[in-house]
């Protein structure tokens, strides 16, 4: 386990990587931490050491200096670390550090998760100060979490990761509080200019499309200089990227149905008529697939980053810094997928022994009626902006007493990036399938398909389009801080110094979630109105080779011109309606649908005090302080209001109303919470070789956007047996834990040494979810209504969704219906309405989040060895983390779809071992790096993909290794090469067991060639 600094100091756990010259000039910024660190020259001093050091053993020395001499439970990754090993962003950086692992999208790193805390629960600074986030992840925005794919490694001098309480700190993260740290040009005077360019060999997008892997070129620079005798400083940071890659990805993307008990005998569940080889028992627990979905993915990314730092020193006592920070990452996304879809009517399916029956296959026949395959495409295109504007002045007002005044603005920004929105999808489909078969007794689950002329393959004339659904979300989070910062040092005391100070906190969040959806499911005109060469043949199974069993994937499917398709589509309109607008727009006109705002205004002021004595003949000292927040929340939310339902298509069900602006109105709540944050740092060197350490704090996590939004919302489409939905709840208060943690060291060189700790969480207000049923809205179902059951009893069975829609466009009343035409086989499409007084209330299945009132605890150990053979150029680094608790998931339960279920059960997510193993040469101008980072398997949510209570998700065990190589071929340029996922592991997510997958992910590895010179 890494210990370390005291909060000014300065402590690299691991210093696992030395970086790119570009930005080894850029150490002096861990001078700069925040303000309760000021006025502390000895740990200004080690930074500087931190500043010179070049060649690993050297920074690991210098690392090893600054873990001894250090105070609390901190670890940091300097400039020398995060450039030079393979890391595409800070999270890949942040991953070598113990207790640290992280997820990543798309391949690439993008949130962390500290000693089984994950994203949510760590708070992220930038030189001190509380950073924006502004993290789009599907649907309608709401996190706080803080993505890192947005940050460049490049432009950053180093990070630090506080893992215990301070009340010098700013509070927010119960895992952790990370400090992204830039430079500052007075700390390291001179000019200094270094330039880097990079290739990247991204071997993923060749899956999809068999052509030669994409090069794409980076870009890094630095400058910095200082004038008028050092008084006046200017440092300019800027790296620009470009990347080309992409992913083949197997999901059940609609989610599970369950998970159910084997007694359970409602829509979806088993059949009893012995189609079901040997069927869940009574108490066991299984799950049905809604649906199955393979998809290739290709991405292009473009990201800027760019920090300019301005300072002036007119005296020897005030300092005084401007500094502006700016980030700019634009992703664009073309997906096509191949699709499924199970009515659970005429099925067969065989399962494993319980009391978790797994899956073996799971089947289904429709017979003359047919159903659709699916084949959509999809555009996506996010930008994403952060801006940071601060000053700073630093005064030493007397030889004891100095003040740090701090005053920043902060944004983030992410929204659409083009005329799709941020998630823009098209369907087109052959209604002529008969049989699908869907089996999980491979690595990765295959599909079988049978048509109507009784092949199995996919053919262009059978094809046309049918719906679409244009997403468009926004978040923007605005955070306006002012702090001050005094301490005063006394001379010749068992007291060193006493901090304290007041902040002052503004952050404004808002969230817009829009949706433009054309409910034409049943298809737009007929096959014959899409030319053939419309659908490009391409082969889909070759995608998913690194899993077993991939040959019995579909092998191949067709690849759809995206923009040319919608113009068919308009052209074939009938009843429907363009589906965008006639700019090509397709957002542009459509009303919001939900707008979230939320303010929280947050005052706190803390105290601390820093002493050293002997015990015997042994130094120690203690940090003790107490941190006081108060904070206040006001959220308004504007939400739709459906009006009525409709029965679009055998599988479709969607609400009316949902897009008209006045079906909505502004709601509003509020909420507020003040706490007390004591902490308490003690550390004893029993011997010069030996440092021990114990800390004790209270520490605080607010809540999500998404828990303390007003309003209610529910999804646009049900499903047979009713629809979702959430509320929010203002009023929550947050996560308090109560922290304790002890650790040894011993240090047996100036580059070795082997560290252990012990940790544990005792964590009060974790939120759970409430769970209701209700019908909130008075709006009615065809399912279960007198026209839907005189076609059951005509039928003589429910299982044919087809045959019922056909039986009520026949036989019940017009009026309570619209015919759109007819489908490829004969079938009649349109909407059937519900309609009130005949038809049951459309039931929703609401979750609210409330503060879980038990106490739940977490505890682990970290372990960590750094060791240097001599004078060989060779060494290694190691270390293992071990998380546990009673917060973890049991997968023998039901879900909410099953009778017997019980209360929403709370779990933490990301909760999980972890190690990194390192070796490394450096000796002669020449550097080697081999890594390997493993994660165990976590619970990454409680709910299904549709937010299904008691549906758990949990991504398998995951390793990957990478390496790099430098050669200095002469002082000042060096050549280098490094690769990332070299072995082309794979990413699966699954359910209650293995055997229920939910995601299983192939990316490509990734290889990076360049040079850089500094001057």
């Amino acid at each position: 386990m890494k210990q370390g600094t005291n909060i000014r100091g300065l402590k690299t756990s691991l210093a696992l990587f030395t970086s790119l010259s570009a930005l080894a000039v850029t150490a002096p910024a861990f001078a700069q931490d925040v303000e309760a660190e000021e006025g502390n020259s000895a740990d200004t001093a080690l930074a500087d050491d931190v500043i010179i050091v070049r060649g690993i053993r050297k920074a690991l020395a210098a690392s090893s200096d600054i873990k001894r001499d250090g105070q609390g439970v901190v670890d940091a990754i300097t400039a020398e670390d995060i450039g030079e090993f393979p890391d595409t962003n800070l999270a890949e950086s942040l991953q070598r550090i113990s207790g640290v692992s992280i997820d990543r999208r798309n391949g690439e790193g993008s949130t962390v998760t500290v000693r089984g805390f994950g994203p949510q629960y760590n708070l992220v600074l930038l030189n001190g100060r509380q950073m924006p986030t502004a993290f789009l992840e599907g649907g309608a925005p709401s996190s706080r979490s803080f993505d890192f794919a947005d940050l460049a490694s490049e432009g950053i001098a180093g990070v630090r990761v506080y893992k215990t309480g301070r009340a010098a700190l700013p509070t927010g993260g119960i895992g952790s509080t990370l400090n992204i740290l830039t430079a500052r040009p007075l700390d390291a005077p001179g000019m200094k200019l270094s330039l880097g360019a990079k290739a990247v060999i991204d071997d993923s997008i060749t899956e999809l499309d068999g052509g030669d892997p994409a090069v794409t070129p980076e870009f890094s620079g630095f400058y910095s200089n200082t004038f008028l005798e050092d008084k006046v400083g200017v440092a300019i940071t800027g790296a620009y990227q470009k990347r080309e890659s992409g992913f083949a990805q197997f999901g059940t993307t609609s989610g599970w149905r369950g998970a159910y008990l084997g007694s359970d005998n409602n829509w979806g569940t088993l059949p009893r008529d012995g189609r079901a080889e040997n069927r869940p028992g009574d108490n066991d627990v299984y799950a049905v697939p809604q649906n199955a979905n393979y998809s290739l993915v290709g991405i292009e990314r473009e990201r800027i980053n760019g920090q300019v730092s301005l300072q002036y020193r007119p005296i020897d006592t005030l300092t005084t810094t401007l500094d502006y920070f700016y980030s700019r990452n634009e992703i664009d996304t073309r997906t096509s997928d191949l699709s499924v879809w199970f009515n659970h009517g005429n099925t067969t399916s065989a399962w494993g022994d319980g009391p978790i029956s797994d899956i073996l296959f799971y089947n289904e026949d429709f017979g003359d009626a047919g159903t659709d395959l699916s084949m959509g495409t999809a555009r996506t295109g996010t930008l994403s902006e952060k801006n940071s504007v601060g000053f700073n002045a630093e005064w030493e007002a007397t030889e004891n007493l100095s003040v740090v005044f701090d005053i920043h603005s902060s944004s983030a920004e992410s929204g659409s990036n083009s005329p799709f929105g941020t998630s823009g999808v098209v369907s087109t489909a052959d209604f002529s399938l008969r049989r699908q078969d869907l089996d999980f007794r491979t690595e990765i689950p295959t599909l079988a398909l049978g048509f109507q002329d009784g092949s199995s393959n996919i053919a262009a004339a059978r094809m046309l389009g049918t719906g679409s659904t244009f997403q468009d979300s926004f978040i923007r989070t605005e955070i306006d801080q002012a702090q001050i910062v005094a301490t005063y040092a006394f001379d010749e005391s068992i007291v060193r110094s006493i901090d304290f100070g007041l902040t002052a906190t503004k952050n404004d969040f808002q969230s817009t979630f829009s949706n433009n959806q054309r409910d034409s499911w049943g298809g737009v005109g007929s096959p014959d109105d899409y030319p053939d060469d419309i659908w490009e043949r391409t082969n889909l199974a070759s995608n998913f080779d690194q899993f077993g069993g991939y040959q019995g994937i579909p092998g191949e499917f067709f690849v759809v011109d995206f923009e040319r398709l919608i113009s068919i589509m308009d052209q074939s309109i009938g009843t429907f309606g363009p589906i965008c607008g006639g700019d090509g727009n397709c957002i542009n006109d459509v009303p919001v649908a939900t707008d979230r705002r939320t303010e929280e205004e947050s005052y706190s002021a803390f105290i601390e005090i820093d002493t050293e004595f002997m015990i015997g003949s042994m130094p120690a000292s203690i940090i003790a302080g107490v941190r006081y927040e108060q904070t206040d929340v006001t959220s308004e939310a504007l939400v739709p209001i459906p009006t009525g339902t409709q029965w679009v298509a055998a599988n479709e069900f969607g609400l009316l109303g949902v897009n008209d602006p006045e079906n909505r109105d502004f709601t509003q709540l509020e909420g507020d919470y003040d706490f007390w944050l004591p902490a308490i740092d003690f550390q004893v060197n029993p011997h010069d070789d030996v440092v021990l350490r114990a800390s004790y704090s209270k520490t605080m996590t607010r809540p999500s956007y998404a828990d303390i939004q007003g309003g209610q919302t529910v999804a646009q489409l049900f499903r047979i047996d009713g629809g979702d939905g959430s509320a929010g709840n203002p009023a929550l208060e947050p996560f308090l834990s109560t922290n304790l943690d002890f650790s040894a060291e011993y240090y047996y060189n100036d580059a070795s040494y082997i560290s252990v700790g012990y940790f544990w969480k005792e964590v009060e207000n974790f939120n759970g979810v409430e769970t209701i049923f209700d019908t909130p809205f008075d709006i009615y179902t065809p399912v279960g209504g007198a026209r839907w059951n005189a076609a059951v009893a005509a039928l003589g069975s429910d299982e044919d969704l087809v045959a019922i829609r056909q039986w009520i466009f026949d036989n019940a009343d017009p009026n309570t219906f619209e015919v759109t035409g007819t489908d490829v086989a004969g079938n009649t499409t349109g909407n059937i309405f519900g309609v009130a007084g005949e038809d049951p209330l459309l039931q929703f299945q609401i979750n609210r989040p409330i503060n879980d009132e038990e106490t739940r605890s977490v505890d682990g150990w970290e372990f960590a060895w750094q060791h240097v053979f001599g004078e060989t150029g060779f060494g290694f680094i190691a270390n293992y983390t071990i998380v546990d608790g009673d917060v973890t998931f049991d997968p023998n339960q039901p879900g909410a779809a099953s009778a017997g279920s019980g209360e929403q059960v709370f779990a933490l997510t990301g909760l999980s071992d972890s190690y990194n193993l390192v070796g490394f040469y450096d000796k002669d101008g020449i550097q080697a790096r081999l890594a390997y980072n493993w994660r165990d398997e976590f619970l990454a949510s409680t709910f299904g993909v549709n937010g299904e209570a008691n549906n758990p998700l949990f991504v398998e065990a995951y390793g990957q290794l990478d390496f790099s190589a430098s050669y200095d071929v002469t002082d000042k340029l060096t050549a280098y090469v490094e690769g990332i996922n070299v072995l082309n592991e794979t990413r699966t997510v699954v359910g209650n067991s293995a055997a229920y997958v939910n995601f299983a992910t192939q990316n490509g590895p990734r290889y990076n060639v360049g040079v850089r010179y500094t001057f």
